[in-house]
């Protein structure tokens, strides 16, 4: 076997000797040592399994059940430990005991990181200044990115994720930023394993569903709006068998969807979810689905015609106001 590589091998010996306090800040190196080659290189696979040897791996793990608060760099070091930690699992080929590494290290690993998710959101929630709230988004966008990152190299993680409490709680906020967030995680769950919804169990299924339905129904805000549909669409269209019993629980969800969202800005994913929606309905909706296409065309045309109009004056405002000073 070829040799380990030399700066692995003397970070692993420092980190050894280093007490708990220090070890975050030096497994910060890693970063570097991840950097120097690409991924999916040969080089790469080699640096990510000497990386793994050396148990520079399960350091990171231990680091990220540490009080953040307590630890050297804070909250930043954490989320940046929890982004080095999912780019020393994706691109890793694990041949001694790969049992331990893909049932237990890595399950252990998406729960420390949605646990870091759980404290930074609160953390946000709680931040007052908008320097303190900007700081906590990014490392919050950094840990989900990690968490992203991490299933879509390991695919059997996406139910992982989707049944952890901490990922429904984090999903469940009322806290509109982090809730985008979420979201957007929910969807990429979907894009990498859109089986993953069989794989649940029903009560889990019903509390998503529920939520992004309570999104679409509660709030005007179209980049909510927006984050909602993408995730319900897709289940839509790989779960037809969940659509039925979607519209029965959720009595008039197509009239609601057609009336709050057409023309913000997403029709085309909002007539793909009617479509399915409707589809899926006994006979006598077809007519209905037809109407709420017309509306939505006449609504989005009518809305163009009052931006169009708003901005034909805006520019004539514009207009009169640089003549005045000249």
């Amino acid at each position: 076997a070829a040799a380990a590589d030399p700066r692995v091998r003397t970070l692993a010996a420092r980190v050894r000797a280093s007490g708990e306090r220090d070890a975050p800040r030096l497994l910060l190196e890693l970063t570097g040592i991840l950097n120097s080659a690409s991924l999916g290189c040969e080089e790469s696979k080699k640096i990510r399994q000497d990386i793994y040897s050396y148990e520079l791996t399960q350091y990171c793990l231990l680091a990220l059940r540490q009080d953040p608060s307590q630890m050297y760099g804070g909250w930043a070091t954490a989320a940046q430990l929890a982004e080095i930690l999912s780019h020393c699992c994706v691109g890793l080929e694990v041949k001694e005991d790969p049992e331990e590494f893909y049932t237990k290290f890595l399950p252990s690993a998406i729960d420390n990181l949605l646990a870091l998710g759980r404290r930074l959101q609160a953390r946000f929630i709680q931040a007052i200044k908008d320097e303190e709230k900007d700081d906590f988004l990014r490392w919050f966008r950094l840990v989900t990115d990690a968490i992203c990152w991490l299933f879509g190299g390991h695919v059997q993680l996406a139910a992982c994720v989707l049944q952890n409490d901490h990922f429904l709680q984090l999903l469940m906020t009322d806290d509109v930023e982090t809730a985008v967030i979420m979201m957007s995680v929910l969807h990429n769950i979907l894009k990498v394993d859109s089986s993953v919804l069989l794989q649940v169990d029903e009560k889990t299924l019903h509390s998503v569903l529920e939520k992004l339905i309570h999104r679409l129904s509660s709030t005007t805000n179209p980049v909510v709006g927006s984050a909602a549909m993408k995730p319900l669409l897709l289940v839509a269209k790989f779960h037809k068998q969940l659509v039925q019993p979607l519209t029965a629980r959720y009595k008039g969800l197509e009239e609601l969807l057609s009336k709050q969202w057409a023309g913000k800005g997403f029709d085309r994913d909002l007539g793909q979810l009617l479509d399915l929606l409707c589809s899926k309905q006994p006979n006598g909706k077809g007519e209905m689905q037809r109407e709420h296409q017309a509306a939505c065309i006449i609504q989005a045309m009518w809305r163009g015609f009052q931006t169009r109009k708003r901005l034909r004056k805006l520019l004539r405002a514009v207009i009169i106001l640089q003549r005045s000073f000249r």
